[in-house]
């Protein structure tokens, strides 16, 4: 029985030393999820920073709101400026038909 018992040991004693390196790579993990955490905390401070000094928010909706505003301005804008090419062309034509005259 004393071999059985030994043999039990050593099974016991390579579990603890798997348990063990698992537990270290658990912890390096641990460790570097808190990093990136504390990285990914900065970098959205910075962010948040950013906008507020561009926009003057940093609150996603109100952002949000922001660039619907612009994206209906720039629709508006380019079709002003659509009709304004469309009529130099129309008027460009009419002189070369000689309708200018």
């Amino acid at each position: 029985m004393a071999t059985g018992n030994a043999v039990n040991d050593n099974g016991l004693e390579q579990e603890l030393n798997l348990l063990k390196q698992q537990y270290e790579r658990l912890r390096e993990d641990k460790v570097r999820t808190e990093q990136n955490l504390d990285n990914i905390g900065r970098q959205l401070a910075e962010l948040e920073e950013q906008a507020a000094q561009q926009y003057g928010t940093s609150d996603p909706e109100k952002l949000s709101q922001l660039l619907e505003e612009k994206r209906t301005e720039n629709s508006r804008l380019v079709a002003e400026y659509r009709a304004h090419i469309t009529s130099i062309v129309d008027g460009l034509q009419k002189l070369e038909n000689g309708g200018g005259q």
